[in-house]
């Protein structure tokens, strides 16, 4: 029906949209923005609220704008960096958002760690010359290139379902964009994330790894059977394995067998938002790894330890995005001085 899921009112009566209902009960535009998806949007209104919906947006602009006045990190930089560097895989929605991450871990660590960008195809120029400014050091994969890599690494013909979720499902990027073609230990965060303390696990894991890295989640977020994911990788998966901080061996990963299992999960299953955790789950079973204390390393924090955070770092997810755009940001500018901001 043109203009969505209608509400009928009574017998005789115009039917409502939810477009209208929100009007009515004065939820405002930012909370009607999303009626494309109305069951979802209700859900959400009625599970965090819009004066949250509307104050994370407003939040969220704030804080991109913010994004251009952070200073640059050149004395974060001084002195012998890491080993390792640390890699974000990023886009022109996400920049801003990188950018505090990787400020607020330079700024935790107090050392010099190197910063690496792999664009997921939509960075514009603006944002590179962000990235150079605030990281003069960092080292930039360009789209261009990093689709090159990949292709000669996974050849279409030999693997067709990551090459069609990497451009239907930006998430598998973060497996075959960062390590395809490439070698050495890597790990990459994600933009969403705030450092507030000191990362000792993380910093002595970049000095030298030995065993895959990951933090944990706060359930299994799979979005596939135990009993498929079990079947496909043999016993060993981890329960509650968080992507937020992942630390791989690029050669380590058998393509060949990634490859099957997307296939084989997406057949029988359906695709899902979760797939490339769920595969990176897959990829660490039986192998020994180092995990970061959930105590410490918080996905999904809450409201007040948002506000007032004792953690060494925060992941944002579901609906703690509402707490990283009204408090998260500038809980950091608070800490961070404003004799550095």
């Amino acid at each position: 029906m043109a203009g969505g899921v209608r509400i009928l009112r009574g017998k005789g009566a115009h039917p409502m949209s939810f477009r209208d209902v929100a009007r009515k009960l004065g939820l405002g535009p930012v909370a009607r923005h999303v009626w494309h998806t109305p069951k979802n949007a209700i859900e959400r209104v009625a599970k965090e609220g819009a004066g949250a919906i509307a104050g994370a947006r407003i939040g969220r602009d704030e804080m991109e704008l913010a994004a251009y006045d952070l200073r640059p990190a050149e004395k974060d930089f001084e002195g012998a960096k890491m080993p390792v560097e640390v890699t974000f895989l990023t886009g022109g929605k996400f920049w801003y958002q990188t950018v505090f991450c990787g400020v607020s871990l330079l700024h935790a660590a107090q050392r010099s760690i190197g910063i690496a960008i792999v664009d997921d195809g939509t960075l514009e120029d603006a944002h590179v010359h962000q990235f150079k400014r605030v990281f003069p050091k960092v080292r930039l994969h360009p789209a261009a290139s990093v689709e090159e890599r990949v292709r000669e690494a996974l050849p279409p013909e030999r693997f067709p379902v990551l090459h069609e979720r990497r451009i239907n499902y930006p998430h598998i990027r973060k497996l075959t964009d960062v390590h395809a073609g490439s070698t050495g230990w890597k790990v990459v965060l994600d933009s969403d994330m705030l450092f507030f303390r000191r990362p000792g696990v993380l910093l002595e894991w970049l000095y030298g790894p030995e065993r895959l890295l990951h933090m944990v989640d706060t359930a299994d977020s799979y979005g596939y059977s135990a009993k498929l994911m079990a079947e496909l990788a043999g016993e060993g998966v981890p329960q509650r394995l968080n992507v937020g901080m992942i630390g791989l061996k690029s050669e380590s990963i058998d393509w060949e067998k990634v490859e099957s299992w997307a296939a084989t999960m997406i057949e029988r299953e359906g695709t899902h938002y979760f797939l490339e955790q769920a595969l990176t789950a897959m990829l660490v079973a039986g192998e020994p790894r180092v995990i970061a204390p959930p105590d410490e390393y918080v996905v999904l924090p809450e409201e007040d330890e948002v506000k007032r955070p004792a953690a060494v770092l925060h992941h944002y997810v579901a609906e703690s995005k509402n707490h990283y755009f009204r408090y998260g940001w500038r809980k950091f500018l608070e800490e961070y001085g404003p004799e550095d901001a």
